[in-house]
């Protein structure tokens, strides 16, 4: 009963509207007064941050920061495929005949996650990672490979949360959030970067739309609060490093793996 109950709240909350009332207050000047206990509430490094807290015009300004230079390293080897974000690794591993299987007890189907039959048919034995972020967690989301922007999708969608609870008790949250895609060409190999919105996301936002040539770790769009990012490499083309696995804190420049030949 109880479980019932919060999966009904979950979809009564789940409404846009819900999220852009929640988003305007956040880029409102009144929100300015609960920087400080976000960021201690939330144990936020403000050190790292690019600006002191008190030049902050709002809280949404804060939660989508850039960082003092070189707080990230980005992963030098030519072949690197870096996360992204800093985030928590909420499931990887091979994608199984264009399904990914078990992300806390549920199967996506690749051509739901993306809405695109023809295009999922690329990813169909490819690799995948789910980077959850929390409110904790820096918010700019960069290029995980140098490479051409391809195409960019936009899918409207619903604003479940995608933590733990929204993973696990709601269905197939990461297909039916908005999710905004950006494809990747690096070389001969294919990455898409699925950003999925969420409860109180109240937008995904690129830095630069019309940006076409990317390199690696360079800023490619932001949350306005907490979300995740699905990345999928082109099937035969990523080995993970040894080590990378799930329920695993990673940064923004750090290694997961090397992209390699396509060729079989």
């Amino acid at each position: 009963m109880k479980l019932w109950l919060l999966r009904s709240m979950t979809e009564l909350t789940s409404r846009k509207w819900i999220s852009a009332i929640t988003g305007a207050f956040a880029q409102s000047p009144l929100s300015r007064k609960l920087i400080r206990t976000f960021a201690n509430t939330y144990k936020i490094d403000i050190d790292e941050a690019e600006k002191p807290l008190e030049q902050y015009r709002t809280l949404n300004e804060f939660f989508t920061r850039r960082l003092k230079p070189n707080m990230r390293q980005i992963d030098a080897a030519a072949e690197a495929v870096v996360s992204p974000v800093d985030a928590l690794i909420t499931s990887c591993g091979q994608i199984d005949k264009g399904t990914i299987v078990n992300v806390k007890g549920q199967n996506y189907s690749i051509a739901e996650l993306l809405a695109d039959e023809q295009r999922s048919k690329t990813f169909e034995h490819g690799y995948y990672f789910v980077l959850y972020l929390s409110p904790t967690d820096y918010h700019r989301i960069h290029a995980p490979v140098a490479g051409k922007i391809v195409d960019k999708v936009h899918l409207p969608g619903k604003v479940y949360p995608v933590n733990q609870f929204g993973l696990t008790h709601m269905k197939l949250v990461l297909s039916r959030n908005e999710r905004l895609i950006t494809y990747i060409q690096a070389g001969e190999r294919m990455i898409a970067a699925v950003k999925v919105g969420a409860l109180n996301v109240s937008s995904i936002q690129y830095v630069d739309k019309n940006k076409t040539e990317l390199e690696r770790g360079e800023e490619l769009a932001y949350f306005a609060f907490g979300s995740t990012v699905v990345l999928l490499a082109e099937s035969g083309s990523f080995e993970a490093d040894a080590g990378i696995k799930p329920d695993m804190k990673v940064r923004m420049g750090q290694r997961l793996g090397l992209l390699k030949s396509t060729e079989m």
